[in-house]
């Protein structure tokens, strides 16, 4: 079992809503660590962590960035960080099935992040070994106490409910 830190300039945890029933807003989080601990002959064993600042959330329009950060949605004052742990991992073909407890302001849900094959450990120019992961999950902003929303004239309302979340992740070896 080897144990990793997350690389953050070569990481990113993404997520899109629905906007006005019309289309999806995407948005990210630029700060973020987490722990892995993962061998590829016993992938069942995986354990990870991570944890997400809500502060450096990023959705390319700063007067919508202010307003997630209020207390209407993510209340990053009161909760600054979205947390996930890892409570067991499944194998299938090589791709893995991460089940986890998922915090976000102040309620923890169970959440699934379906992973693909992680990469083969890699040596970077620097000497470093690294290993990445692609996933997504899904979830329901209600579920998390998130529920702020305004009704459209034309019906339907202005925040869709299901979040889709997407990570492309790359993590370092500790030695």
């Amino acid at each position: 079992m080897s144990t990793y830190q997350l690389d953050p300039s070569h990481s990113s945890i993404n997520f899109s809503v629905k906007h006005m029933m019309i289309a999806k807003v995407h948005g990210g989080f630029e700060k973020m660590s987490g722990v892995l601990s993962y061998d590829s002959k016993n992938p069942t064993d995986t354990t990870v962590s991570v944890n997400i600042e809500v502060a450096s959330i990023n959705t390319r329009d700063t007067a919508r960035d202010t307003h997630l950060k209020s207390a209407d949605f993510f209340d990053a004052e009161k909760y600054p960080s979205i947390t996930y742990k890892s409570v067991r991992v499944q194998e299938h073909k090589g791709d893995l099935t991460i089940v986890g407890e998922l915090t976000i302001h102040g309620v923890t849900q169970p959440v699934t992040v379906e992973l693909e094959r992680p990469s083969e450990e890699m040596k970077d120019p620097w000497g470093n070994l690294k290993i990445g992961a692609s996933g997504s999950a899904k979830v329901k902003r209600k579920d998390f106490g998130l529920t702020w929303n305004a009704a459209l004239e034309a019906g339907g309302l202005l925040v869709g409910d299901d979040v889709n979340i997407t990570v492309d992740v790359q993590f370092v070896k500790q030695v």
